[in-house]
């Protein structure tokens, strides 16, 4: 999948067919690139994005006053807790994300909740810049009515970049202005001096959710179940079917019996895991034992 910032990097490439380079990727570094980030975030890169990768961590080796990939690598594997892991992840994970993207979700989700008399819970897990977790923490105060208030949205990203992002919850007015004028009334305030041109969300909606980090990978999840609803989606396409299954299976446990998963429009669970059943168009539930 591509996304608009990886669009934004190839592009400075295609002008004359000569890639000018002013740092030092070799085939090694880019090898041990794709292994370190394959052990820290479950990220598979392929072969053709070496010049993404060049052009991302591009800037990290010059942030560091630095002309080799090989000097910033040995450097990062030196120093395994160092800060710069962070960076160096934040570099190479892709936000592509916008407000009620893949829409037919919401209405199942809003269909499968309003009749829940208990608190409702709902985990995404791939959070990105927040316009996911905003999507459903609107369509929690459009279903619940005032129930919504003992609700909550779990949102969670291993991009600490993006997680400050979305917490800020402020957002290009033509991004917020492609969804229906009704929705941005409710759940958006516009921006005025300093801040025209922008949007962002209502209190009310910010107030529903938790942003936290979270990596897929790690032993340990900073979150407890159990969920009426989690968002996997369009994340899973990154990872190999191994950790695809891994992260399945520990998805299972923190689901309500009734929960549903939501899958990303490439992803098929299905051939996967046996934890969960398809219901209907990227939609899973728990496989009866």
């Amino acid at each position: 999948m591509t996304d608009q910032r990886e669009r934004g990097d190839a592009s400075q490439w295609a002008s004359s067919g000569q890639i000018e380079r002013d740092l030092v990727l070799t085939d090694a570094d880019f090898a041990r690139i794709r292994e370190l980030i394959y052990q820290r975030a479950g990220i598979v890169l392929a072969e053709h994005k070496r010049e993404m990768v060049y052009s991302r961590l591009a800037k990290r080796l010059r942030h560091h006053g630095m002309t080799r990939f090989t000097d910033y690598l040995s450097r990062l594997e030196r120093q395994p807790d160092a800060k710069e892991w962070e960076a160096f992840t934040n570099a190479l994970t892709t936000n592509l994300t916008a407000f009620f993207r893949e829409a037919h979700h919401f209405p199942l989700l809003a269909d499968h909740l309003k009749r829940k008399q208990e608190a409702v819970a709902v985990w995404c897990s791939a959070a990105s810049t927040g316009e996911e977790p905003y999507s459903i923490a609107m369509t929690l105060l459009e279903t619940l009515g005032p129930k919504a208030s003992q609700a909550k949205v779990i949102a969670t990203d291993i991009d600490t970049d993006a997680l400050s992002k979305a917490r800020a919850g402020i957002y290009p007015l033509e991004q917020v202005r492609k969804l229906d004028e009704a929705r941005v009334k409710r759940f958006f305030q516009k921006g005025t001096g300093n801040h025209a041109g922008l949007a962002r969300v209502r209190p009310e909606v910010s107030a529903l959710v938790e942003f936290l980090p979270l990596n897929l990978l790690a032993p340990q999840w900073p979150v407890k179940g159990p969920f009426d609803a989690i968002f996997c989606r369009n994340i899973m396409i990154y990872f190999d079917k191994e950790t695809q299954a891994k992260i399945l299976q520990r998805f299972a446990p923190l689901m309500k019996p009734d929960g549903l998963l939501f899958a990303g429009h490439s992803e098929n669970f299905s051939y996967i895991s046996d934890a969960f059943k398809l219901r209907g168009q990227t939609v899973y539930t728990l496989a009866k034992k």
